[in-house]
């Protein structure tokens, strides 16, 4: 961002202090997740650096917990289960949400204000109160310990997520186009579909985003709502913390950090895309 010209010298001073600040608060919050980077190669069973690391020796650093998580039954089988949970509570929260934010966007929606504090509780009620509470109601209906439960459990955490983002893009959106298309004879499906839903698109696929790392990070919902075929990577990686640890976990942690980076540079990118399509300039 360019200084102004009217800026004087205790201006300038607080706004270095000010980016300067704002390194280090970055680097607190990203220095200890880059540490894992580095010591999931480590050729020894430990959690910290050896000498030979510390040296730089070629033959202290290896992929042996990588290959160990791929030829891991248990690895595999987590793995297997939280893209396919992930995917499926994604579809059904993105549905789900983005009905809700069409509706909730319009004026004339009766108790908007109390039926959207509703939706969004999952987000401010404390995780391990939501899990206890959809423990007992999911084993009352018989789905507690099974693939279906999870996957409700995940779409309701996830949509209140896509209900956010998805409003905020209907929020300067113009009802005039598809009062239009329906004095056109358009029906209100392909209005949606042929209207609103090219214009709100980026809004659900950053909500879609935001759903599936929510399902693919959550932990405490499995520990309560999952059984022993229903393990996801974050649950067996608390049981490998209790029970056997070796880098293999900083190794799948890594992979992590290099998916959520992906998603998050995906979002950037709708987001810009949001933004030039409202016309709005976006500086460099």
């Amino acid at each position: 961002m360019k200084i102004p010209a009217y800026y004087g010298f205790w201006h300038h001073l607080g706004h270095w202090l000010l980016k300067l600040s704002s390194w280090l608060v970055l680097l607190f919050l990203i220095l200890p997740i880059l540490v894992i980077v580095p010591l999931s190669f480590n050729a020894e069973p430990f959690f910290s650096f050896t000498e030979g690391m510390l040296k730089l020796d070629p033959e202290a650093y290896s992929l042996r917990w990588y290959s160990e998580i791929l030829n891991d039954p248990k690895w595999i089988l987590a793995i297997k289960n939280s893209f396919f949970i992930g995917i499926l509570s994604t579809v059904l929260a993105t549905t789900l949400g983005t009905c809700a934010a069409v509706g909730l966007a319009r004026d004339e929606m009766p108790f908007r204000r109390f039926i959207t504090a509703l939706l969004l509780s999952p987000m401010i009620v404390p995780l391990i109160i939501t899990a206890a509470g959809m423990f007992f109601f999911y084993s009352n209906l018989g789905l507690a310990g099974g693939y279906l439960g999870v996957i409700l459990a995940h779409a309701a955490l996830g949509t209140p997520f896509v209900i956010i983002t998805v409003t905020a893009t209907l929020t300067g959106f113009d009802y005039s186009l598809a009062r239009a298309a329906l004095n056109l004879g358009a029906t209100p499906i392909r209005v949606f579909f042929d209207v609103i839903m090219p214009l709100i698109r980026p809004g659900v696929i950053s909500g879609a985003l935001f759903a599936f790392i929510t399902s693919f990070d959550e932990v405490v919902v499995i520990l309560f709502m999952a059984g022993p075929q229903q393990r996801t990577i974050p649950r067996q990686m608390f049981s490998g913390l209790r029970e056997q640890i070796n880098p293999s976990i900083l190794a799948i942690a890594t992979l992590l950090i290099l998916v959520s980076i992906a998603l998050l540079v995906t979002i950037e990118l709708l987001r810009r895309r949001a933004e030039r399509m409202r016309g709005i300039e976006i500086p460099h």
